[in-house]
């Protein structure tokens, strides 16, 4: 008696070889169309990113020449400093207008007495 019996050898043949074979061309399909999904994801990618990177190039030459220029930004700090030493200057002469009217109302109530 051999080791394997004739209806093991058929159930072998006949059942678990072709689901067998069927479960490998299943999982090659599997993993090929996995592999294409993915070399198409990566192409897309690929794509968008180069896309955006023009893009951002773009938008950063456009606000380049949008920008105010060195010159321009220097001129407009001359403007404000002159500005506001001028107004340091009405602030100074306005301190010392209320100085001197304190000091004269305070001259005022000695002579008063009060």
């Amino acid at each position: 008696m051999s080791i394997f019996s004739n209806e093991l050898v058929w159930w072998i043949t006949v059942v678990d070889l072709p689901a067998m074979a069927g479960l490998f061309l299943l999982i090659w399909r599997t993993r090929r169309d996995s592999e294409q999904a993915l070399r198409h994801l990566r192409e897309i990618i690929d794509t968008r990113n180069n896309q955006l990177r023009d893009a951002l190039a773009a938008f950063k030459l456009e606000v380049a020449k949008s920008y105010a220029s060195i010159s321009d930004m220097r001129e407009l700090e001359d403007r404000l400093v002159g500005h506001l030493l001028r107004i340091e200057d009405k602030l100074d002469k306005t301190a010392m207008k209320a100085e001197a009217l304190r000091a004269g109302k305070g001259q005022n109530n000695e002579r008063t007495g009060n």
